[in-house]
């Protein structure tokens, strides 16, 4: 491997490290390496962290130097909490944002997820906190995190996406929001940025509902006579599952009292999905706006990426990574952990060969020559774009 310095420790040389000098015997920089690696190779909370890194302890130090060793798990769990999550992600983002430009990012999927072991419940109700709730964006083609905002709950999303839409290049961009995001000034930040928003209509949203609703109801009646409109079926059949849908796409859509408050406001969608199983028929849809012109298949296509930020990410962080398991309370060092689990699942996905998530991570433990072939991206400006579908498997959409 390259003698390079990491090109992301040197993005985290800007972070202020607060611990008191004398304390200081390990670099905070190799710290976050140390965590990456170990996270890569299947360490999921700080105990396990500590015990991959005495045992590669060699290998750590030909890789990083470390003139006093191998830091505990104690240490590095002290040094996450005191890093605030802020500052931590600010460096991941820098990297990362530096790799979006060189993969020529197409769709940006925004949604939330709950750390659930990150809260305690108390007795008689004494101190009880909710769990800790992450807004991430990802970029579903590529394979991973643009960035993350912590809040402390799923109602305040709201607050959180505008906020995290600051910190991305959204340009050239479709961005995919669901009803929660549907909101006048996330649009609105979207547009200006010179992205395309794609945005689930719900009640929440009563008014755009009720237009939209109606609107598809005479369009349906009158075979979408003078609308500019286009229809396409997807039918898929899989997994016990045979599921159609169909897209209504109409331009330029009439009817819509509130269409001068959303910027740009050019298209609405109607999805209608039909899923067979042996359970019986289901039936439902759902409404999205958006401010571009695409054909039916790209709608299409942007609307069902939006899900594998469910498939791809959040199930990948539960199921394989076992983020809903851990029991950091810490909010600092719960965020920063997440945010370091989001940056090995890009590795991973962005490492070569075949293989699952959880084959390369058993790979990474167990070979340092494959784990040196994930973290080489961490050498480099850029990860490389992963070419796997999206959305292996997806539901809605």
């Amino acid at each position: 491997m390259s003698e390079t310095r990491l090109t992301v420790l040197d993005h985290f040389a800007a972070i202020e490290d607060p611990r008191r000098a004398h304390g200081r015997l390990h670099r905070i920089g190799d710290i976050f390496a140390i965590t990456l690696c170990a996270v890569i190779s299947g360490a999921d909370g700080f105990e396990q962290i500590g015990t991959f890194a005495g045992v590669r302890e060699e290998w750590f130090t030909r890789l990083l130097g470390l003139p006093n060793g191998v830091p505990s798990h104690d240490t590095i769990r002290r040094v996450l909490s005191a890093v605030k999550p802020a500052a931590f992600e600010e460096c991941f983002f820098a990297w990362m944002n530096a790799c979006s430009d060189a993969a020529g990012l197409q769709r940006i999927h925004i949604d939330g997820k709950t750390l659930r072991g990150s809260g305690r419940k108390g007795r008689d109700g004494k101190g009880a906190f909710a769990p800790l709730h992450l807004v991430s964006a990802w970029a579903g083609k590529n394979g991973f995190t643009l960035g993350q905002v912590a809040v402390e709950g799923k109602s305040n999303e709201i607050t959180a996406i505008p906020e995290l839409l600051r910190t991305l290049e959204l340009k050239g961009c479709i961005v995919t929001i669901d009803a929660m995001g549907c909101q006048k000034e996330i649009a609105g930040q979207i547009a200006d940025g010179g992205g395309t928003y794609v945005l689930a209509v719900k009640e929440n949203q009563p008014t755009l509902y009720a237009d939209i609703d109606e609107l598809f109801a005479r369009a349906l009646d009158t075979d979408f006579g003078g609308l500019e409109h286009e229809t396409l079926v997807t039918r898929d059949k899989g997994h016990g599952r045979e599921e159609t849908r169909t897209y209504h796409v109409i331009r330029n859509p009439p009817g819509l009292s509130t269409i001068a408050e959303w910027q740009g406001l050019q298209t609405v969608v109607m999805v209608t999905r039909e899923r067979t199983t042996a359970k019986g028929t289901s039936l439902e849809h759902g409404y999205y706006i958006a401010n571009g012109v695409m054909t039916a298949a790209e709608w299409a296509e942007a609307i069902r990426g939006h899900w594998s930020i469910e498939n791809s990410l959040h199930w990948v962080l539960d199921v394989v990574f076992g983020e809903d398991a851990d029991r950091t309370l810490d909010r600092n060092a719960a965020a920063n952990l997440s945010m370091a689990r989001k940056v090995a699942l890009s590795l991973i996905k962005a490492s070569p060969g075949k293989g699952s998530t959880p084959v390369k991570r058993l790979r990474a433990a167990c070979n340092t020559d494959f784990l040196e072939r994930v973290v080489e991206p961490l050498f480099a400006v850029a990860l490389p774009v992963v070419g796997a579908a999206e959305t292996a498997g997806a539901t809605p959409g």
